[in-house]
């Protein structure tokens, strides 16, 4: 089993170490201390009271022996104060003082408890011999005595038994003083070695623990720190739709762990935006495995791309069936078409052939050249066939000619125009009246009978306007009878309006029509007379796509009144064109122009 150095294995063994080096230096110091106090309790319990009590002894024994050779050589009473101290050094002081030295020769090593008792032995032996002598000399009288005085004097004398043997116990004792005073110095070096192997250590243990501290601070922050405040600035950046461009290094702890996590969840991230892409663009095919049972977002994904799966497939089944639909409707519309096309067809080719009969009403242009020399007929049908139409007749030693706008245009206007035409040739073939007032007063009776149009404001209003003209051209006179569309004169550039009625041809109101104004006018040579329907001044045009308008069409006249005929319709037509553009023609055309000479 591999092992593991984990966080909390590095943060433990961090502070593992701290405490294990702070319990060192608690323990040793402890020890220390305690080593320490037994020894300062030893010097001043055992040495120190030790080496005074040998120094009170060493003292006892000194003052010993001046007394006793005072006590012998000096004839003193009993009571004398140097024999009452002696008494008192060697029977009270002494006796007290071994017992206390004794006591505490029990913890002093085995060869000074020795050397101690020996030296007891020869005091007490000094001290016997010191006692004889005070038995014997124990009165001022004892003095006499020369044998005492002989046999004790020489004992207190210079190289004496008692100088002797108090020069041996002192001699001992000082050896004894030494070796004390030996030992006690060398405990309390130990003492203060100790205190400054102490010293030593707490110092060295506190460094080691200020290093060791930073140690494991640097350690905590590259080893933890670091990699969980990158961790952190990979996930605000997921946060915000940001996917790493590399893998997070491995490592054998929790922060191993986690971004081994982490790696796996931008690789589910990444799987899943490929996913979502595919199924976007209709691979309903792509494989996806959810990161786990738990993957919410996973699940969803497939179920969204089961979900797609089924409405595309339902869409392409409609889409077949709405295609196969549109495909019949088509067939059934190209069928419907033909059926058009051919009624079309039929319907065009009556047209045409009713053009032709239409044309056949109007005059030729032989005729034309004949009745009405020197002038022009712009005739511009809107369809096929047209609802205005120009007729010339001459009766009477007088040519009549008029331009007729029948109601609408196309195939109504063109049935209307063939009605107008019977009945105009018929009122002016059966009366003897040339006047155009006259002829335009049956004309619009005789138009309304056929169309059975009364003064109700309910019925149709259909019928014409025209502009109806009588010239003879031997007196140079021309009448002039207008419904609605008025007659231009234009002589020596000034150019003369006479005006219609404003009643139209077909139908009235009252119970009878009201008589047209006839209008006679005197013709000169070089006048130019024109009749018109509306359809040259309503059409839309020009750069604001409005209408030619009269005013513009009277100046057009005024322009070209003194060129040629044909040069006058010529221009006429090509300025309709220009003035039309992209527009479509919005009704029939028609322009007289008869020059007098």
């Amino acid at each position: 089993m591999n092992f593991r150095f984990t966080i909390g294995r590095k943060i433990g063994t961090g502070f593992g170490i701290l405490i294990l080096s702070t319990l060192i230096a608690f323990l040793f110091t402890n020890t220390t201390l305690k080593e320490s106090r037994k020894i300062n309790d030893k010097i001043n319990q055992v040495y120190n009271p030790s080496l005074k009590a040998l120094d009170e002894l060493n003292k006892v024994v000194l003052i010993s022996k001046p007394l006793i050779s005072y006590w012998v050589n000096v004839q003193t009473i009993p009571e004398n104060p140097d024999k009452q101290k002696l008494r008192e050094n060697n029977f009270r002081e002494y006796p007290a003082l071994k017992g206390r030295i004794k006591g505490l020769s029990l913890r002093w090593r085995k060869d000074d408890r020795d050397s101690i008792n020996d030296v007891f032995t020869k005091i007490d032996e000094l001290f016997a011999i010191h006692k004889e002598v005070m038995d014997s000399i124990n009165s001022f009288a004892s003095y006499s005595d020369p044998l005492l005085i002989f046999n004790y004097g020489p004992l207190v004398e210079t190289g004496g038994d008692i100088d002797l043997k108090t020069q041996a116990v002192q001699q001992k004792l000082s050896r004894i003083i030494d070796r004390q005073n030996r030992d006690s110095k060398r405990i309390n070096n130990d003492m203060l070695l100790s205190f400054r192997t102490l010293t030593t250590i707490v110092t060295g243990l506190g460094i080691a623990l200020l290093i060791g501290g930073l140690l494991i601070a640097m350690f905590t922050v590259r080893s933890i720190v670091r990699p969980i405040s990158y961790l952190k600035k990979i996930l605000i950046s997921m946060g915000k739709g940001v996917l790493p461009d590399e893998k997070i290094r491995n490592r054998n702890d929790e922060i191993g762990e986690m971004s081994l996590a982490l790696n796996d969840l931008v690789d589910g991230l990444r799987s899943t935006t490929h996913f979502a892409k595919e199924v976007g663009s209709g691979n309903f095919a792509s494989e996806y495995n959810p990161l786990s049972d738990q993957d919410t977002l996973g699940h969803a994904l497939l179920k969204m791309r089961s979900e797609l799966d089924e409405n595309e497939r339902f869409l392409e089944a409609k889409v077949v069936e709405r295609t196969e639909e549109v495909v019949k409707q088509k067939e059934e519309i190209e069928t419907k078409n033909e059926i058009l096309e051919v009624l079309y067809k039929q319907v065009t080719d009556s047209i045409r052939y009713a053009k032709r009969i239409q044309e056949a009403i109007l005059p030729p242009q032989s005729v034309l050249r004949i009745i009405l020399p020197n002038s022009f007929i712009l005739y511009k049908p809107k369809d096929i066939v047209s609802g205005d139409f120009y007729w010339v007749e001459q009766k009477n030693g007088k040519t009549l000619f008029s331009a007729v706008d029948c109601t609408g245009h196309g195939v109504p206007g063109a049935f209307m125009s063939i009605v107008a035409y019977n009945i105009l040739k018929y009122v002016v073939n059966n009366n003897n009246e040339s006047q155009p007032a006259r002829i335009l007063d049956a004309l619009n009776i005789g138009v309304s009978e056929t169309l059975h149009q009364s003064n109700s404001e309910t019925q149709s209003k259909d019928g014409m306007d025209l502009a109806l003209c009588s010239i003879d051209f031997k007196n140079k006179e021309l009448q002039f009878a207008g419904a609605y569309n008025p007659l231009y004169l234009i002589r020596d550039g000034q150019l003369l309006e006479y005006k219609a009625d404003k009643f139209p041809i077909g139908y009235y109101t009252g119970s009878t029509a009201k008589p047209y104004k006839n209008n006679v006018i005197d013709l000169k040579s070089g006048d130019m007379v024109y009749v018109f329907s509306d359809g040259y001044v309503d059409q839309f045009g020009g750069p604001a796509g409005k209408k030619f308008m009269a005013n513009r069409f009277r100046n057009l006249l005024l322009e070209i009144y003194q060129k040629p005929v044909e040069e006058q319709k010529k221009i006429l037509d090509n300025q309709l064109i220009d003035w039309q553009g992209v527009h479509e023609q919005v009704d029939d055309i028609l322009v007289m122009g008869i020059k007098i000479v």
